[in-house]
């Protein structure tokens, strides 16, 4: 019998909570490919059959049945025990920015804060309890997470994260912060459900979200929404750094105004398009 298959979270291991079950709307094989996909990370560029059946929870001739499809799509190579992606991949996730302009648009503006302010610019949306980075422009290394296009982080512990869940109704924010996993990645992380409610309110209120090195200890980043027409939240701007070099209170006063500029000249080119 087929083992069901398993979400992977951010750093690359299963995620514990219940997937959606199978039905006449879900393709089960069609998840089970994307979760073949998702096995491959930075920590594991290549894999033998056994390790992408492990981390998707597959069965070895499942994981065969999926990775031999790929194959022949030309979306993976392999030199007869190893496996691995091939560039062809990075189409799926081109298909999604190519069909949203806004990054077309942001990245001029993102270079252009990035030159003012010498610290790294990212955008992204929210996706279930996670972020998406989907466009950055760094100034430095400033994490021990290599980060690009695509990478996923927490919500609740990020800057980025907590503007996006502010887009939200309240009882949205609520059932997503108590349904995700928050672990004090930090001595500074607030984990505390009806504490990180009342951040998300605040951050609401402002317009704005620090947090100062919740997610890594010496990060500090700052981040604003990206709105739409309705004046929607459809994304978030950051600029982050080390805060041995800018600290918290330098970056809320001297930064977030070429921030906030930066995020409304992106929001007027958004409104721009028909």
């Amino acid at each position: 019998m087929a083992i069901p298959a398993l979400s992977l979270q951010a750093d690359g291991t299963p995620d514990p909570r219940p997937g959606p079950t199978p039905g006449d709307s879900y393709v089960q094989s069609f998840a089970r490919g994307l979760e073949v996909i998702r096995s491959f990370s930075a920590n594991a560029p290549q894999q033998t059959l056994s390790e992408v059946a492990a981390r998707g929870g597959l069965t070895r001739a499942g994981a065969r049945r999926i990775l031999l499809t790929l194959q022949t799509l030309g979306y993976v190579l392999t030199d007869g025990k190893h496996f691995r992606l091939t560039p062809r991949i990075l189409d799926l996730g081109f298909a999604y920015l190519s069909s949203m302009p806004i990054w077309n648009l942001a990245d001029p503006v993102m270079e252009n804060l990035v030159d003012e302010v010498k610290e790294s610019c990212s955008a992204a949306v929210l996706d279930g309890n996670d972020i998406v980075y989907v466009l950055r422009v760094p100034a430095h290394k400033i994490m021990s997470i290599s980060l690009g296009v695509g990478s996923r982080l927490p919500a609740y512990c990020t800057s980025l994260g907590r503007v996006l869940l502010a887009g939200l109704l309240d009882d949205e924010v609520k059932a997503r912060l108590q349904a995700a996993d928050k672990p004090a990645r930090t001595r500074h992380t607030l984990t505390d459900l009806d504490t990180l409610a009342a951040c998300v309110r605040q951050v609401r209120k402002q317009g704005w979200s620090l947090v100062d090195q919740e997610l890594e200890e010496g990060l500090v980043s700052l981040s604003v929404p990206i709105t739409n027409r309705q004046g929607d939240t459809v994304a978030a701007l950051n600029i982050s750094g080390q805060a041995n070099r800018t600290s918290a209170r330098v970056m809320r006063e001297k930064m977030l105004p070429a921030l906030q500029k930066a995020a409304q000249q992106i929001t007027r080119l958004l409104l721009q398009k028909p």
